[in-house]
């Protein structure tokens, strides 16, 4: 029996999403489940592929395990958490915790909504318990990053309604985590004075806030909640109230309708706000959406021209931000450690600020976080050593 969970947020994760199936369809399995994003848009196109013997939409997913696989949902719901504790299970060193899905945003582009429906957020007490546990199983995460369709929106739903500050702040006064880290968050849904929530320095210093274009018109058509104006603003605000953060952003090329003009004005834009690092999509249409029934759609050569461009400047600015840290001292939780001989270890690990560090090591270590000196940087992250004493710098 396999299942294959599928996504539909761009053309490419469709087609991903397809030779998955066909893949284990041509191994042999029996027993083929599709769920997902793309098979629920896509039920018939699922069922007709060969070898799927069932389609479960988005709305029936969280009971898959119990009802389909006939596993207990007790040791369902316990699973991701007990699996560190058996032998030969992949350890992670950060837990990721869902707290909310679905959108009642109607960005043009997106399918989501579509696909995940409105935002439905998780009680507190059950996202604490599953914290407490993936925090106490087996060896232990030393990170928990908080993740959801819309993450920002935690809360809003429930009775009474809470905001994510409220969750966050809950979090750090109940929970004995050493590192929390937040996932994508709208622009649009932080306020001023979420940033206090920083004076506590569990809280990674990262935050990803996509701006999807830098230029007010395309925005306008998108349909996003948010001005260039504003968006720089809470740049501005964050950096001042949180010292060495990197800010990355998503950036959308060749939206329908983005002339020359638009594309350069989204050029300068990014250029202005010195993002740690951003990932660049090409512009895909997605049936169903209203961008996909826009007229002045982009030539597809022109859309991955300006992607290569915005890329160029991304990596630019990434540069920039990495050259800031080095000579500083940050603590470097460890994600793997692959043996030398008789060199020791090659470490890998992300600082909370996410930078991604490499060091030497005589030992191997792992989950564990350590203070590393940054000396250098490569196109594979920052170099560093493992500090002997030294004070951490922020």
């Amino acid at each position: 029996c396999a299942v294959v969970n599928t996504c539909t947020v761009t053309r490419a994760a469709d087609s991903d999403s397809r030779a998955a199936i066909r893949r284990l369809a041509r191994a042999g399995v029996s027993n083929l489940i599709v769920t997902g994003c793309w098979s629920t848009l896509n039920p018939m196109e699922a069922t007709d592929h060969h070898g799927v013997s069932k389609v479960v939409p988005n709305n029936q997913k969280d009971a898959l395990v119990p009802n389909i696989l006939d596993i207990p949902e007790q040791s369902f719901d316990i699973e991701p958490v007990e699996r560190r504790t058996i032998p030969g299970a992949r350890f992670r060193t950060r837990s990721f915790i869902k707290v909310q899905d679905g959108c009642d945003n109607r960005c043009t582009f997106c399918i989501t909504t579509l696909a995940r429906g409105s935002g439905s957020s998780r009680s507190m007490s059950e996202i604490l318990a599953d914290m407490r546990a993936a925090l106490a199983s087996g060896t232990g995460a030393q990170e928990i990053v908080l993740t959801g369709v819309h993450l920002g929106s935690w809360g809003l739903d429930l009775d009474p309604d809470l905001q994510l500050k409220d969750l966050v702040t809950a979090i750090l006064r109940d929970v004995d985590v050493p590192r929390l880290r937040l996932s994508s968050l709208e622009p649009w849904d932080i306020k001023p004075d979420f940033f206090e929530l920083w004076d506590d320095p569990r809280l990674c210093r990262h935050l990803h806030f996509p701006l999807q274009t830098g230029c007010a018109a395309t925005l306008r058509r998108m349909a996003r909640k948010t001005t260039p104006e504003d968006f720089a603003e809470l740049i501005i605000t964050a950096r001042a109230a949180i010292p060495g953060i990197a800010i990355t952003t998503d950036v959308i090329t060749g939206f329908p309708g983005e002339s020359d003009q638009e594309f350069a004005e989204c050029l300068d834009f990014v250029k202005s706000m010195a993002f740690a690092g951003g990932h660049v999509f090409t512009y895909s249409p997605r049936p169903g959406t209203a961008a996909a029934t826009m007229g002045d759609q982009v030539p597809r050569e022109v859309r991955k021209t300006r992607n290569a461009r915005m890329r160029e400047v991304f990596a630019e600015s990434a540069s920039i931000y990495h050259s800031r840290f080095i000579g500083k001292t940050l603590p470097v939780l460890w994600e793997s450690a692959d043996g030398l001989g008789s060199n020791g270890w090659r470490l890998n690990g992300l600082t909370d600020n996410y930078l991604r560090v490499r060091v030497h090591s005589e030992q191997k270590l792992w989950n564990v976080i350590t203070p590393v000196t940054l000396l250098g940087s490569s196109s594979k992250g920052m170099i560093g050593e493992i500090a002997k004493g030294g004070a951490l710098s922020r």
